[in-house]
């Protein structure tokens, strides 16, 4: 860290934002409406799209350089997208609104060209393989990246060339510290100890108890999203990706790409003439699989995005373990944004062991230990060395690193937002009444009201809020919805000019290069 204070690029990290959120109809069941063409095209447009279901909206921000700056974009966006669902809302919480029979969510649907149909049918893959509840979980994901004038004064303090392979291996290494730690984020901002009845389908695992007629809970929970309930898949528990390079990431995550696993062999990849999923792999295309952290790059039009990896290197970082919190209009606010600007920058400068299948196992293990007990008092953690140490020593200790880290932003920057960001979250650790979860089932045992009645409530709050919020610039959203309906249709009239089949299409989409 001393060799990086006083260096203004600290001061203009890089950030975007993805926000995930169902659309409920006025009583808060699940929105069965298509995506409103005011909104423009899921396809094309570079602002709004959805994730799995036609009715779960993903907000995207531009890479800014100040944390207010990407919030401010994400709140236009919102009041653009408020103005234009009628009497809908978006859904305020991770876990899911009421849910009725699975098959009626709706999958996302792109349009009739190639690229428009790969996606919904990777989609329609994703409900045969883990069930259409389990995707109605929404999130944020935190893509974040280095100013790259600031990779040579790393490099220099690492005693090392900069280059496109120290950035790589660094970011590699921020990766092996991240999911290391991420527990800790878990911890603070995880806003999901209690989800609806209507979301269990079959026995969980989880020994869920009952807080009223509709509503189940675990009572020191911190983000069931985050554990069994939520993403994870027995299947993708097998894989181990490693993280100590380029080669070894690419290498592990091809073979999950490329090998056929018989339990997706049996749903068939095209029956009767109709694309079930994909392929028949464990994983059909990258973003399957559901890891917390992913190193992504900038992938050029019809390039894989491993294939980009493994090419240019790695560009930035996904962040995918941060729920929407229930109590902020946008799921997000700039302390949570600041923090994670300097946890991240504490897995970066921090030394990196590397990985093995081993400490991955031990990283699960901790990761649902905090998913289902984390406000326990009594929590004790599994170490690298074979070793325990109580929770929140280890927490204290990295919370530490991550005061000095927003000292030296904090220098460069102005205020003291970041070291008042990391304040906030010690008083998360010292009083666990503070953290979002804690706030979640104090709300519902206080107002008397289930899990489904609570988000409900906080999405009408949340949408007169944005409602009378001045939009700052929003001018140019109409313009850009109706552009990317245009765009839509100009990649469908030029695939039919091309006569490509979506066989043929699909093969030459799935190929890899690495």
């Amino acid at each position: 860290m001393a060799a990086l204070r006083g260096r203004e690029e600290l001061a203009h990290l890089r950030r975007g934002l993805e926000k995930e959120s169902l659309r409920v109809a006025p009583n808060g069941a699940l929105a069965h409406t298509p995506h409103p063409p005011a909104l423009g095209s899921p396809l094309t447009h570079p602002h709004i799209t959805t994730d799995f279901s036609e009715a779960q909206l993903e907000l995207i921000t531009a890479v800014h350089s100040s944390a207010d700056a990407a919030l401010r974009e994400l709140a236009d966006v919102h009041h653009f997208v408020c103005g234009n669902i009628g009497d809908e809302l978006l859904w305020s919480a991770s876990m899911p609104c009421r849910l009725g029979n699975e098959q009626d969510i709706p999958v996302g649907r792109f349009g009739t060209s190639n690229a428009g149909r790969s996606k919904t049918v990777y989609r329609l893959g994703l409900a045969h393989r883990y069930g259409r509840i389990m995707q109605t979980i929404s999130g944020i994901h935190y893509n974040f990246s280095v100013a790259e004038t600031l990779w040579p004064t790393i490099a220099k303090s690492r005693g090392e060339a900069v280059g496109r392979d120290f950035v790589t291996s660094a970011y590699f290494g921020l990766i092996r510290n991240f999911r290391r730690y991420s527990w800790l984020l878990i911890y603070l901002f995880g806003a999901s100890p209690a989800l609806c009845r209507s979301f269990l389908r079959a026995e969980t695992g989880a020994q869920l108890e009952s807080l009223d007629a509709e509503t189940v809970f675990l009572p020191h929970a911190t983000s069931l999203r985050m554990g069994r309930l939520g993403y994870q898949s027995d299947a993708q528990s097998s894989l181990h990706i490693s993280y100590n390079s380029l080669a070894e990431y690419t290498a592990s995550m091809r073979l999950a790409l490329t090998a056929p696993y018989p339990a997706y062999e049996a749903i068939g990849v095209k029956v009767d003439g109709e694309y079930r999923q994909l392929s028949n792999t464990l994983l059909q295309i990258e973003n399957e699989f559901y890891g917390t952290i992913r190193p992504k790059r900038r992938a050029r039009s019809g390039e894989r995005p491993l294939d980009a990896l493994h090419d240019r290197g790695v560009e930035y970082v996904e962040v995918r373990c941060q729920d929407l919190d229930p109590f902020l209009p946008l799921g997000i606010d700039a302390p949570a944004c600041r923090f994670l600007d300097v946890f991240l920058l504490m897995c970066l400068l921090r030394d990196s062991p590397p990985d093995s299948r081993i400490e991955s196992e031990i990283l699960a293990a901790n990761q649902g230990a905090v998913v289902e007990r984390g406000r326990a008092p009594d929590l004790h953690f599994a170490e690298r060395g074979g070793g325990v140490i109580p929770m929140r020593s280890w927490a204290d200790d990295l919370l530490a690193d991550c005061q000095r880290v927003a000292e030296a932003v904090d220098a460069v920057a102005g205020g003291e937002h970041h070291a008042e960001a990391v304040g906030q979250q010690r008083r998360k650790l010292h009083d666990p009444a503070r953290t979002p979860s804690a706030r979640v089932l104090a709300a519902l045992r206080a107002g008397g009201v289930s899990f489904a009645d609570f988000g409900l409530g906080q999405a009408r709050r949340h949408k007169r809020l944005l409602e009378r919020r001045p939009p700052l610039q929003v001018e140019h959203l109409p313009a850009l919805s109706a552009r990317s309906l245009r765009e839509q249709a100009r990649v469908e009239a030029a695939d039919r000019a091309r006569g490509e089949s979506f066989d043929a299409y699909l093969a030459r989409f799935l190929r890899l290069g690495v």
